[in-house]
């Protein structure tokens, strides 16, 4: 975790620039201001009416940078959440506010856009980050605020670690299981299928290195070897060409190769694997940081017009929550279609927050930081609706949120454990989910 000094001085100089770009914003559309150049200026936009008593809470996603087609797919979860709640009557009796700021996959910019959320919005909660590197900046500025956040994609376990040592000091949960589960159901799935021998590349990162840890961990406790153990291979998040990661990755002859990836630049890591000839005949193992509809056309094709990605197998924490199939029909009546990765955590993470303030009966983060574990796994009633939940929460009764994502049991480090999407790329290019894997 970077130095707090740091990053807040950084990111109050940064901030006049946020607000020219932030009020360049459609202030109606979710999506807009995305900001594609190399600046850490956060683009921020309201989507609700403002409500100078009621509930304020922002959403720190990216839509830009190298972990935008996964962002995406989440970013219409915190509205529609937010839309549903003022429907049936909002938060202590006033209207939720709903602040949104593109983090850009970058740390900088995600510390800079919480700094505003925090210091200017005045926000009591945020839904954010996906990144974890992004998300270890901004809780280092969300903690001294007491400002509550919950990430419904960051997975670091270095967050397990530093709640562990109260670094948080309960400010701080998650929606989506952390790698260390991740990691062990990959290891076994790996194991299960028979490969003895596997080398790991991954993101310089807390993601990919916490990952990476996890699994080196759990697959040599199951019997295998990890060939690259004494020299792993961690590319630059900044990184754009990859030769010389490629040739080390798959050195050895391995049977597979884990390769922990975001998106832009691990398309590109993929491709000069190909282009090198080294990947052939070597099972390719993912995760969820690239787990996205448009992926596999990213990493592109072969001389004879064949993915590249044909036959990759991956991971990614799934979704069999008891509130999952309603999710699933309001998107489709609102939205149409079907919801993408991660966009059941993002709804569960902004759901905890809005039921935390109504249990508290007060729109602070404090008051939402002291019930969010009682409202996620209390002794009350079970609710799979947000609404009935703030019904019950009014009128003084306990609950037991049942979500989208999962049952989102959020325990003493802010985490909960899940189930796992296995997932592989047709001949078609395209992305299908081919079993669930529970760690054990």
């Amino acid at each position: 975790m970077r130095n707090i000094n740091a990053v807040l001085t950084f990111s109050i100089a940064t901030l006049a620039t946020g607000f020219l770009v932030g009020a360049c914003g459609d202030s109606s559309t979710p999506n807009s201001a995305a900001n594609n150049g190399s600046s850490a200026t956060p683009a921020s936009n309201s989507t609700t009416t403002s409500s100078a008593k009621g509930l304020k809470i922002g959403s720190l996603l990216p839509s830009t940078g190298d972990l935008a087609s996964v962002g995406q797919q989440m970013l219409g979860s915190v509205p529609l959440l937010v839309d549903t709640v003022n429907a049936c009557g909002g938060v202590n009796g006033e209207p939720v506010t709903l602040v949104q700021v593109d983090d850009q996959t970058d740390p900088r910019a995600g510390a800079a856009g919480m700094t505003k959320l925090a210091t200017l919005d005045k926000v009591a909660g945020v839904v954010g980050s996906f990144a974890s590197s992004v998300s270890s900046a901004a809780v280092s500025i969300a903690t001294p605020n007491k400002v509550m956040l919950v990430s419904p994609g960051s997975t670091s376990p270095i967050f397990t670690e530093k709640a562990q040592k109260g670094d948080f000091k309960g400010f701080w949960a998650r929606t989506a299981p952390p790698d260390t589960y991740q990691a062990l159901a990959l290891a076994q799935f790996a194991r299960k299928k028979g490969f003895k021998r596997v080398s790991t590349v991954v993101i310089n990162n807390d993601y990919g290195v916490g990952f990476e840890k996890a699994f080196v961990q759990t697959f040599e406790k199951l019997g295998g070897t990890i060939v690259n153990k004494d020299k792993p291979v961690r590319y630059d998040a900044k990184a754009q060409t990859f030769d010389t990661e490629a040739a080390a990755a798959f050195a050895g002859k391995p049977d597979a190769v884990l390769a922990v990836l975001y998106a832009e630049t691990g398309s590109l890591f993929l491709k000069a694997a190909y282009q090198q000839g080294v990947a052939k005949g070597v099972q390719i193992l993912l995760t969820d940081g690239v787990k996205s509809p448009t992926f596999p056309e990213q990493v592109g094709k072969d001389s004879d017009g064949k993915y590249i990605l044909t036959g990759a197998i991956g991971t990614v924490p799934g979704s069999n929550g008891k509130a999952l199939e309603a999710f699933n029909k309001l998107w489709k009546d609102k939205k149409g279609g079907a919801p993408g990765e991660y966009a059941p955590q993002a709804w569960d993470a902004a759901a905890l927050l809005t039921l935390a303030a109504q249990a508290a009966k007060e729109n602070t983060g404090v008051g939402i930081a002291s019930k969010i574990r009682e409202v996620a796994d209390g002794p009350g009633t079970e609710v799979t609706d947000v609404c009935e939940g703030l019904k019950l929460l009014k009128d003084g009764k306990k609950i037991n949120y049942q979500g989208a994502s999962g049952n989102v049991d959020v325990d003493a480090n802010g985490d909960v454990v899940g189930v796992y999407d296995v997932w592989t790329v047709g001949d078609d290019g395209k992305i299908k989910v081919i079993d669930k894997v529970t760690p054990k």
